[in-house]
């Protein structure tokens, strides 16, 4: 039998993403296991931004992270907060290499993450992340695609997001 304890949801805010949570919640309550959502901050793409730029890179990550802890925070229900209980972290880093560090140190059984199509724009974001994950990640990776597969179904998506299910009878 499978036993997850501890699932983690890599965020990016992206449409991929936002399946990813409705996955890894929904697994997260099947299973009785604790959900970690996490968004990394790439510190990478902040120094390549301000390349000729003198700033305060430090004010300017901290402001980033603000953002995504706020943004994390909107995506959760009030479900996901009662027992098992919900983990949100921001970290800063490379994202592939951070999500993998976090999963080895919170005991993750299962990363759960958006990935984007085929395109060479979505490839060079989340897309090459994703592939990154699945190669280094201490635990099995389950990828969601958007339009992802009928997988959820649509009453279980909707519960999950907390909007209430009415019948058409």
């Amino acid at each position: 039998m499978i036993k997850l304890n501890n699932i983690l949801v890599a965020t990016d805010f992206s449409d991929a993403s936002e399946s990813a949570l409705v996955y890894g919640r929904t697994l997260a309550r099947t299973f009785n296991a604790r959900l970690h959502v996490v968004h990394v901050v790439d510190n990478a793409l902040m120094f390549a931004a301000l390349d000729g730029y003198t700033a305060d890179i430090a004010t300017v990550l901290s402001e980033m992270a603000d953002d995504a802890e706020k943004r994390i925070l909107t995506s959760l229900t009030e479900d996901d907060w009662r027992e098992p209980k919900t983990v949100t972290d921001i970290l800063t880093g490379t994202p592939a290499d951070e999500i993998a560090r976090y999963a080895k140190k919170a005991n993750i059984d299962l990363i759960v993450m958006g990935c984007h199509g085929h395109g060479f724009i979505s490839a060079l974001l989340m897309g090459r992340v994703a592939e990154k994950v699945v190669r280094i990640a201490p635990c099995p990776v389950l990828t969601v695609r958007t339009p992802e597969r009928d997988f959820v179904k649509p009453d279980t998506v909707r519960e999950a997001a907390g909007v209430e299910v009415t019948s058409k009878a």
